[in-house]
């Protein structure tokens, strides 16, 4: 087919390398502006954007697909599909309607649960069991397209934002390829039960409440990881947690029970497996406590 592939972070990217790889003609990629990165803070190209300019793909990085001219020039691709992957920008109904069979998204999540911005982080912070993508041909509404293909996979206890955003990224770009190969792109509505909505990830959760069991400690910080990072405080000093475990034993939530990084909850405990201190790389538990000890009865701020 002759696609236009709208996307802009690395998730997107393994759907845009997996379409190219199936033979598809990639007539123009969409991606959001580049924006001021790192220490100068020099203009930085998403990482779709710097993989389509390395492949010699046309990029285009408008901030508004609402002008007619935008929309002339995009319609102006004759493309057969769009292939849309976090792009980030809002498609108006000339944008949906030009290419001959319509745009189709790459969602991760089991729609219609969590639909919006963070479906990866809202599925392992509410403690579902499982999770996945779906292909959806997309409308006005906010992921509310009928379904072309789901893919399931589990949410473990050991299940990070980071680990599961690389499963579905991969999962996502087997299903688009597959979606695409079909003479006929069949699709079914959403059913209309079971709605919810993924809001974006607000840095004020990020801080972790002890006073709640330790399951929903452990999710709510395997949700976070690595970004923004879940955190509490001790001797003043601010410490993202990105991976723990639950442990079966009890004590004061939010206090230490042991000098093993060992925090009791308002139900159960959790030990902390990897922490980083301001200012300071990500280590394994050992490793932080070498280098700043937390001894039995201090408490998380």
């Amino acid at each position: 087919m002759r696609l236009v592939f709208m996307g802009t972070p690395d998730f997107a990217v393994a759907t845009l390398k997996a379409l190219e790889e199936a033979g598809h003609d990639i007539a123009c990629v969409y991606s959001q502006p580049p924006r001021p990165a790192g220490r100068g803070m020099a203009e930085r190209p998403s990482p779709v954007h710097a993989y389509a300019a390395a492949k010699g793909l046309e990029v285009r990085t408008p901030t508004s697909l609402r002008s007619p001219e935008e929309q002339a020039r995009f319609a102006s691709l004759n493309a057969d599909a769009a292939v849309v992957v976090a792009y980030g920008l809002l498609l108006p109904k000339p944008i949906l309607d030009a290419p001959q069979l319509g745009c189709f998204n790459v969602h991760a999540s089991l729609l219609p649960r969590w639909r919006g911005a963070a479906p990866i982080q809202r599925a392992i912070m509410a403690g579902d069991a499982e999770t996945g993508v779906t292909i959806m041909r997309m409308e006005e509404g906010l992921d509310t397209g009928p379904m072309c293909r789901v893919g399931r996979l589990p949410i473990t206890p050991a299940t990070t934002a980071q680990s599961l955003h690389d499963d579905l990224a991969a999962l996502g770009a087997r299903l688009m390829v597959e979606a695409l190969a079909q003479d006929q792109i069949a699709c079914v509505p959403q059913p209309a039960e079971g709605v919810t909505y993924a809001k974006k990830i607000d840095k004020a959760e990020a801080h972790i409440d002890f006073g709640r069991s330790a399951e929903e400690v452990r999710n709510h910080i395997h949700g976070l990881s690595p970004f923004p990072g879940a955190w509490f405080a001790v001797n003043g000093t601010r410490i993202k947690v990105l991976r723990c475990e639950v442990i079966d034993c009890g004590g004061e939530p939010g206090s230490f029970i042991d000098d093993r990084l060992c925090i009791a909850c308002g139900r159960g405990a959790v030990r902390l497996l990897k922490l980083q201190r301001e200012g300071k790389g990500a280590m394994e538990a050992d490793e932080f406590l070498r280098g700043f000890p937390v001894p039995s009865g201090k408490v998380a701020r």
